[in-house]
């Protein structure tokens, strides 16, 4: 059994097999089974946003939605800006912040550049 890839446009891991296409279920992209390998290898350290725009560190990115703390009661609103953050390789989360809710991991498909 092969394991699909993520998808190279949103980054999240519902991809599968169609022919000789890999395929998102959650936003629709299609692209070569052949590509799909090479753009895992090349494009590891690029991060991009729910927008498709390349993240650097230093950035200023918008919450597109709101999104819940695990463990805690807290909610990060939609609309609330971050400035300065940082890009980690670390797990599933891109993005290290500081907010005026303490410090967070952040994907960044649920943010946009600001």
């Amino acid at each position: 059994m092969t394991i699909a890839p993520a998808c190279p446009q949103c980054r999240l891991q519902n991809t599968y097999p169609d022919g000789s296409n890999y395929l998102c279920a959650d936003c629709g992209h299609e692209w070569a089974q052949q590509a799909g390998a090479e753009a895992d290898d090349s494009d590891d350290a690029v991060v991009k946003d729910a927008n498709g725009n390349v993240l650097a560190d230093g950035d200023a990115v918008v919450l597109i939605k709101d999104l819940k703390v695990k463990g805690s009661s807290t909610v990060l609103k939609m609309g609330t800006k971050v400035k300065r953050i940082r890009l980690v390789g670390s797990g599933d989360h891109e993005v290290d912040c500081r907010m005026d809710a303490g410090n967070f991991m952040l994907k960044a498909c649920f943010l946009r550049k600001a």
